[in-house]
């Protein structure tokens, strides 16, 4: 799946940033991807990630993935490009440190005339003051409870008339 040479241009300035904020990319990516500022939140990272895959600024891909961070970056054989189209983001949440956040986001690209879906929750982490991805913590949506936990005082499911803790509950 590669991406015309039209599609995988640089974003131009006045136009809308692709990580769909809603701002210019002038506004928005550009001065995090030029280094002119860094990312103030692991999402403003995460959309310069997604904006910097559909420019091809790997350098800016490799400099804030915490796996590569701290070595130089030498360019190789420019990779088969994906043709990204958009990105949602469904939640950016502080994590149980102060110094880690994730990430939950949709990123769509387009394969001949489909276009497929990339869901991800994303693990930041904020190392000497700058956001770095550091891992997906999850692939696909966010698992889906289909019935609620029974407690140990509801009456058990079985059908006893007990309750679920002097039934049901040891055997489970």
């Amino acid at each position: 799946m590669t991406a015309s040479p039209a599609e995988s241009a640089a974003p131009r300035r006045d136009q809308p940033c692709p990580c769909g904020s809603g701002k210019t990319f002038a506004l928005c990516c550009e001065p995090i991807l030029t280094q002119q500022r860094p990312a103030a939140t692991a999402e403003e990272l995460m959309r310069s990630r997604f904006t910097a895959h559909v420019a091809r600024d790997y350098a800016h891909l490799h400099r804030t993935y915490a796996k590569t961070a701290s070595e130089p970056y030498e360019p190789g054989k420019d990779p088969a490009a994906t043709a990204w189209t958009r990105l949602v983001i469904h939640a950016h949440d502080a994590g149980v440190r102060p110094d880690t956040s994730f990430v939950d986001f949709t990123a769509y690209y387009r394969e001949g005339e489909q276009e497929h879906a990339l869901h991800e929750k994303a693990e930041f982490h904020r190392i000497n003051g700058a956001w770095l991805y550091t891992r997906a913590v999850r692939q696909g949506p966010a698992p889906v409870r289909s019935e609620a936990k029974v407690g140990r005082n509801d009456p058990c499911p079985c059908g006893s008339g007990r309750k679920y803790k002097q039934c049901c509950l040891g055997k489970a």
